[in-house]
């Protein structure tokens, strides 16, 4: 059963965050995984606004997607991402 990834950013320092968003689709790619939202048009519907940036990334099931949130290549993109942004990431199983 599928698997998502769903991330909610506050990008901080865009200029550092852009070399996050390189290392980020070879690292999701390792495991399967891939974008279906990466950032784009978006707007709050229900629910207090909400400006952050969206991410959804797809993989095969849960266990590859948390596979890749702690796979060497996502720790080198997570660490070069540090202090530039703060994330919420959320890993989901589909239906």
């Amino acid at each position: 059963m599928a698997a998502y990834v769903i991330v909610r950013v506050e990008v901080t320092d865009p200029d550092q965050y852009d070399k996050y968003k390189l290392l980020t689709p070879a690292a999701a790619s390792a495991h399967g995984g891939t974008f279906i939202v990466r950032g784009g048009q978006h707007e709050t519907l229900e629910g207090p606004d909400d400006d952050r940036r969206v991410v959804v990334l797809e993989f095969s099931d849960y266990e590859t997607a948390k596979a890749f949130y702690e796979s060497p290549e996502y720790r080198e993109a997570r660490a070069v991402r540090d202090g530039a942004a703060e994330m919420h990431m959320t890993v989901v199983e589909g239906v």
